[in-house]
């Protein structure tokens, strides 16, 4: 009976390893970013609007399908990069514990269902979606290899899942919302490039066109990047759109203070090479980071 429940035993454990190795391959734990695309349900006010609610809930879950899609694709590209890297050999393709075929179907079928999903809603939504999905793999096959412009790619993948939300409630992005999160999101995603020299022992980074050197840099241009999204900020309080929108408009100016020790302190952070993942994804267990999230909410309801 032992040898038996033994023998039945392998193939479970066989399964398990299968299932969390796909787990990994669809990386879930990035859906976070896709967040983003309810931006502008709380921007525009829409909150209390079921129908709008829905509609961006459906763009989101789009988007977390076709981001997994794209993974899957760029764990098949890199494959034999990854299998050769310290930190990237563990995933599922470099290890072999997922086959390039069977990544490239499950990709094609995530992209699949994310595109039927959007497609339910708002046809610009969708447009969105299309346009992040082919920046996402133009960032895969090549982007990610040119000087800066995989922080601009980077950026502009963020700012699309703003957009998308815009349009899946049908309302225009407000040019102080694109401003101020693309000057964010260049920021953050020269942050992330900043964090991956900073832990790089090399000269050189591998599959990127920095050299360790370039860090100075890059730590420039990030900081000056996140100090004009607060100024983009202080203007947008100061900006008659804040006195329509708000009874108490002067209580947005405390956003400004909390997004500036927000942005210095993970700069600072990075620099300490304390920042060792996607620098949203570090956010969402840094405590600090959540109670200036709180602080955002209480800013924007006290300004209500």
């Amino acid at each position: 009976m032992a040898a038996h429940g033994a023998s039945r035993g392998v193939p479970m454990a066989r399964h398990n390893r299968t299932v969390h190795a796909l787990v990994r391959l669809v990386r879930p734990h990035q859906w976070v970013k896709n967040v983003l695309v309810l931006v502008a349900l709380v921007t525009a006010h829409r909150w209390g609007d079921p129908h709008a609610v829905l509609a961006a809930l459906r763009v989101a879950a789009a988007f977390c399908l076709v981001a997994s899609a794209v993974y899957a694709v760029n764990d098949v590209l890199d494959r034999e990069a990854d299998a050769a890297h310290p930190a990237k050999r563990d995933r599922p393709v470099a290890c072999g514990a997922v086959s390039p075929g069977l990544a490239l179907g499950i990709a094609a079928a995530l992209a699949a269902s994310g595109i039927a999903l959007a497609a339910a809603g708002s046809g610009p939504a969708l447009g969105a979606l299309a346009a992040y999905a082919a920046v996402a793999l133009a960032y895969c096959m090549l982007f990610k290899r040119l000087l800066w412009i995989d922080v601009v790619a980077l950026a502009a993948l963020y700012v699309l899942r703003v957009v998308a939300g815009a349009w899946a409630i049908e309302v225009a992005p407000s040019p102080w919302l694109l401003a101020f999160a693309g000057f964010v999101f260049a920021s953050l995603a020269s942050l992330k490039r900043y964090a991956d020299l900073r832990a790089f022992a090399g000269d050189v980074l591998p599959g990127r066109a920095y050299r360790r050197d370039d860090s100075g840099v890059v730590l420039a241009v990030g900081a000056a990047a996140g100090v004009v999204a607060v100024l983009v900020l202080a203007l947008y309080a100061n900006s008659p759109d804040v006195s329509a929108m708000y009874e108490h408009p002067h209580w947005i100016w405390l956003l400004c203070p909390l997004l500036l020790y927000w942005l210095a302190r993970m700069w600072m952070l990075a620099h300490r090479a304390a920042v060792d993942a996607d620098p949203i994804v570090f956010a969402l267990r840094d405590p600090a980071s959540w109670a200036v999230a709180g602080g955002f909410v209480a800013a924007v309801a006290l300004a209500l």
